[in-house]
């Protein structure tokens, strides 16, 4: 039997997940999350062996969350879904260390395959995915040329960028990260100075045109 917890902040979206993994004899669903942050304490306590992940989420993105799994140590395998088939979002999807990423456009059956290719210790990627890979090892390039300026980021300045991005005041973010507010300021003023941005406006559009939040929603 595969124990999976599920990750997604809409709830409709994740009942239809459920939904789909449940057909399934050997899949059962052990937990659900509706954000990343949550995502990573459930694994923490409930150790699944897959966990299925939206790659856009609050708190932490699946990609932060995957990260953040893996410097626990927590032994679960991760499946991203995503609307997206970014080339830097894949590699910093595989480079956080993630077995499976499923476009959302061809959800089904396949999702399940990736479910049991994670379970296995397997990668699984959807087939436009594949092709940016094949393409890639045909084109070799540096997987640190993307272009990205959020690679001078540690973890902890992408998840405070996401929350400010998210208009959370520094006083809130403080509270989620059992930090200081003075911290967050601090933190706040090296985004800008690595970034080279003068104000919120430029944070917010560097952290959707790079995938920490989407404004689309």
């Amino acid at each position: 039997m595969i124990h999976v917890i599920l990750a997604e902040d809409h709830a409709i979206v994740r009942a239809g997940i459920r939904a789909l993994l449940e057909k399934s004899e050997d899949v059962e669903i052990l937990g659900e999350a509706s954000d990343g942050q949550q995502a990573v304490e459930l694994a923490e306590k409930l150790l699944p062996d897959v966990i299925v992940m939206d790659i856009m989420m609050p708190r932490l993105n699946g990609i932060q969350a995957a990260e953040k799994m893996r410097n626990a140590k927590i032994p679960s395998r991760v499946v991203l879904l995503s609307m997206y088939s970014d080339e830097p979002l894949v590699y910093q999807a595989l480079q956080s260390g993630v077995k499976g990423y499923v476009l959302k456009s061809s959800v089904s059956e396949e999702l399940l395959w990736a479910v049991r290719a994670a379970a296995r210790g397997e990668t699984y990627l959807s087939g436009p995915i594949s092709e940016i890979m094949v393409n890639n090892v045909l084109k070799p390039r540096p997987l640190n040329t993307s272009g990205d300026p959020l690679t001078v980021l540690s973890p902890r300045e992408k998840e405070i960028m996401k929350l400010i991005a998210e208009e959370h005041t520094s006083n809130e973010i403080a509270e989620m990260l059992f930090i200081s507010e003075k911290t967050v300021e601090k933190h706040r003023a090296s985004l800008m100075e690595k970034l080279h941005v003068r104000n919120l406006a430029g944070l917010v559009r560097l952290a959707a045109k790079y995938g920490l939040i989407n404004l689309d929603e």
